[in-house]
Formats: C-alpha cells, structure tokens, sequence
C-alpha cells in the first residue's frame, strides 16, 4: 500500500468515474484501475462493486476511504511541515469561504494577502458553512471564514468582525420612505425572503424573525443573496442583506430601498478558524492578521483571541 494508490482511490469516491479520477489523478484509467485492484488484493477485501453502470463502493470501501482521506491529509500535513522549515511563507494555504460572505469580502481583503504573502499561493474554496467544516477536518482545507459561534474543541478561533444586517425592502415599500434607523419591532407582522436551508444568514435571519416578530414567507427560497437582492427589487417581499454584500464595489440596485437597525442591532460575527494541530497554525494566525488589517470600514473588528 502506498500515498499514491490510497489518492487513486479518494479520487475514484469523489468522482465515481474511472475516466474522470484517472484524469483528475493524471494516469491512465488502466493505470488507476490496476492500482486499485492491487490495492484490493493486498487488503484482501473489495472495495469497489464492479459490473454496475455506476461506480459504487463496498460497505469496508467506505470505511477504507475514509481513513485514506485522514491519511492523505496527514501526509499532506508532513510536506508542509518539510515546506515551512525551509520557508514559512512559501508553499500554498487553501481557504474557505461561505457564499453570503465570500463576494463581498474577498474584493477588499484578497490584495492585501497577497501582497503581504508574494510567495504564497491561496487556493479559495467557496461553500456552505457545513461542507467547510467536514473539509477542514478531513484537511482538505487549511483554513475557513465562517460565522460564530464555533463550538468546536479541535478548531482554533480567531474572532475577525462584526457584520451589521440592513434592511431591504422595494423602493415603493412604506419603509423605504424614513431614513433613520429602525427598531426590529417595527418590522412585526411582515414575511422575509430567506435562503435555502444550509445557508448560514438564513438561521441568523431566523433568529432576527424570531425576535422581531416577524415570520419567512412560505413558498419561496433563493439560493443566492442576488436572487433575494432582484427578488426585492421586484416588490417580491423584504429580506435581511449583510452590510458588505450593499457596499462597493457592489453595485445599488436603484428598486431596493436599505433600511439601518437601531441599537442593538442585528449582526453576524465573522472568525476565521484552523485546526489546532496543524503545521500552518503560524502563518494562519498571520494571514487572520493580514485581513484584519485590510477589513473595510463598513464592519468593526472584532478583538482577537
């Protein structure tokens, strides 16, 4: 058994495809294919159901890859570390994102990173909160921005910044005439548009329905902030944006009027977390740094651990 064999295997699982994780591992689909019946044979266990018209895996197969996928991302860990002692800012870091965050962000903070790391590459991965966790404890991820709280022992946290939610609502809309800031009370009675479940910003809008009084209106989900941000425009109904994803270099939509919460008002707090094992910890730590540094006045920083 062998590194090389166990990565033909995860790549197998994730594309269930011989041709295609042949390609993402640049072999031949034979070459992939004779490895991971050798790796069979060796194990004395099958793996794989062949015979079907899609690739799936034996019961001890998916146990197999996931303790490969453990393997892999320790082995990974190891040339880093070999990395690092030569060059602690050199080699690649691979950072997650959630999509409610990372359009609006990333545009203000990604210069500065790379300005400040010129010999280190950034890989970004943008997904929901979820699917960043499971890859950054698999450690297919180094790293993520994600929404506190974080109620994982294994992670580091590292607090970043304080995200208000506006108001968004037609342009036509009652609301839209006052300027001043608003209580949440005063949005009782009316439906938000939500995102689809998995979203992070649609369980911290939950919370702020919660507390206004306010409930989601049934029948509709967007999966993305710009289809909620059109929604409104069209007089669909209101919604809660993030005060980043309403700041250049995002452009107005001139059919949504914003609206500011009175204190206290609704927010989200943004930290970047890594596991505490890993080799990198160093340079995350200075990264985190980087982006604090480079955070547009339209959010307040958050003091760090």
């Amino acid at each position: 058994m062998n590194i090389r064999d166990l990565e033909y295997l995860v790549a197998l699982h994730e594309h269930r495809h011989f041709g295609r994780a042949a390609e993402a591992s640049f072999c031949s689909q034979p070459t992939l294919s004779t490895q991971i019946r050798k790796l069979e044979s060796e194990l004395g266990a099958d793996l794989v159901e062949r015979g079907s018209r899609q690739v799936l895996f034996t019961a001890v197969g998916e146990r197999v890859v996931r303790r490969a996928r453990h393997i892999l991302a320790d082995a990974d860990e190891i040339r880093s570390l070999a990395r690092q002692s030569r060059d602690p800012h050199a080699g690649s870091v691979r950072l997650g994102v959630f999509p409610t965050l990372a359009p609006y962000l990333l545009p203000h903070v990604i210069g500065t990173v790379n300005a400040s790391f010129p010999d280190l590459e950034v890989l970004l991965v943008e997904e929901k909160t979820p699917v960043l966790l499971s890859q950054l404890h698999a450690g297919t991820l180094d790293a993520a921005l994600i929404a506190m709280p974080v109620d994982d022992e294994s992670l580091a946290v590292q607090p970043m910044f304080r995200e208000e939610f506006l108001l968004a609502v037609p342009a036509t809309h009652p609301l839209a005439d006052d300027k001043t800031p608003m209580p949440s009370s005063q949005v009782a009675g009316e439906d938000l548009l939500l995102l689809t479940e998995g979203h992070c910003l649609r369980d911290q809008a939950l919370e702020v329905c919660r507390a206004a009084g306010t409930d989601e209106r049934r029948g509709f989900q967007a999966t993305s902030l710009e289809t909620l941000r059109l929604m409104v425009a069209a007089g669909v109904g209101i919604t809660l944006m993030p005060q980043l994803s309403v700041v250049h270099p995002v452009v107005p939509n001139p059919g949504v009027a914003l609206r500011r919460f009175a204190e206290p008002a609704p927010h989200r707090d943004i930290a970047m977390v890594w596991r505490r094992t890993s080799v990198q910890r160093d340079l995350l730590d200075e990264i985190a740094g980087a982006i604090r540094a480079a955070l547009p006045s339209e959010v307040s920083p958050l003091p760090s651990s």
